[in-house]
């Protein structure tokens, strides 16, 4: 289940590591180190590969396993308010060419970038894998960064939604995509800031902390792992860069009554607080980072 333990850091290469939070609220604990030297937080020992392709079968999108997520199918209609809004967020700075969602899941965001641009995924789980290929074909790559099919300089924009805390070695998943965009291309990474009050003063209760998760970063650790992958410019945006409308319409496909639309109010003011920020320091955990190449 788990592999052998690390004694370097995956993100820099430091072997000043130490324990930082023992994780045991699921069926699986599991142990989290933290690096000294530029506070990244990895699940150490990490699962093995094959562990990992297990966890998302049908009982994750169903949400019977005791880690699952939410089948975007089932409130796709409104799903789409955010997918349309990041791509045309996207579409401010690339204008046409490939595009490449990794952990596609179902296609969503793939869907919702054929309005500018030629889509393609790659998605681990066989499960959603499958249902994707039928409307993608031989674009959706069931499988990971490591073994894709995909040539160099071959995408403009690559989307890592929720995904990057999912890896073992997120270093070498930065350079792969490095490798994979073309010149002036963007890289578009949704994750949560370690570094925001949110996740510190919650600790090891943390949400985020998971047994998919392998990998919890902050603003500065990424940002300096993508400056010396070869990233020129980067962009941060807090919580998300796309605004608040598509949000809360989004909040609307899990809604079942009118009084669930006090929910907006929660909304809102998680967007609001997450909006405010210093340097490293945020007040809320949701980030957005967008990496030009």
């Amino acid at each position: 289940m788990f592999s052998q333990k690390k004694e370097r850091c995956p993100l820099c290469g430091s072997p000043e590591i130490r324990h930082k939070y023992r994780i045991n609220r699921y069926e699986t604990a599991f142990d989290t180190d933290i690096c000294s030297s530029c506070g990244f937080i990895f699940m150490n020992p990490p699962l093995t590969g094959e562990t990992i392709k297990s966890l998302y079968t049908e009982q994750y999108y169903s949400g019977s396993a005791d880690y699952s997520y939410v089948d975007e199918r089932r409130i796709k209609k409104f799903s789409a308010y955010v997918w349309d809004s990041r791509i045309d967020y996207i579409h401010r700075f690339i204008k046409s060419g490939n595009f490449l969602d990794v952990g596609a899941s179902f296609g969503g965001l793939m869907e919702s970038a054929e309005r500018y641009f030629t889509a393609y995924g790659i998605e681990v789980s066989s499960y959603s894998a499958l249902h994707t290929s039928a409307r993608f074909g031989s674009r959706i790559h069931h499988g990971t960064l490591a073994d894709h099919p995909f040539s160099r300089n071959f995408f403009s924009a690559i989307t890592m939604i929720e995904l990057i805390e999912h890896l073992e070695d997120p270093a070498a998943a930065l350079r792969e995509c490095h490798s994979l965009l073309r010149e002036n291309g963007v890289l578009v990474i949704q994750t949560a800031n370690m570094n925001g009050l949110q996740a510190r003063s919650m600790g090891g209760n943390y949400e985020y902390f998971m047994p998919g998760h392998l990998s919890y970063f902050s603003m500065n650790n990424l940002t300096q792992a993508l400056l010396k992958t070869g990233f020129k410019k980067i962009r941060v945006f807090y919580p998300v860069e796309f605004g608040l409308l598509p949000k809360l319409k989004k909040s609307r496909g899990t809604f079942t009554k009118l009084q669930d639309y006090k929910n907006w109010y929660t909304i809102t003011k998680y967007h609001l607080l997450g909006m405010i920020h210093w340097n490293d320091f945020a007040l809320k955990s949701s980030m957005v980072v967008y990496a030009f190449r």
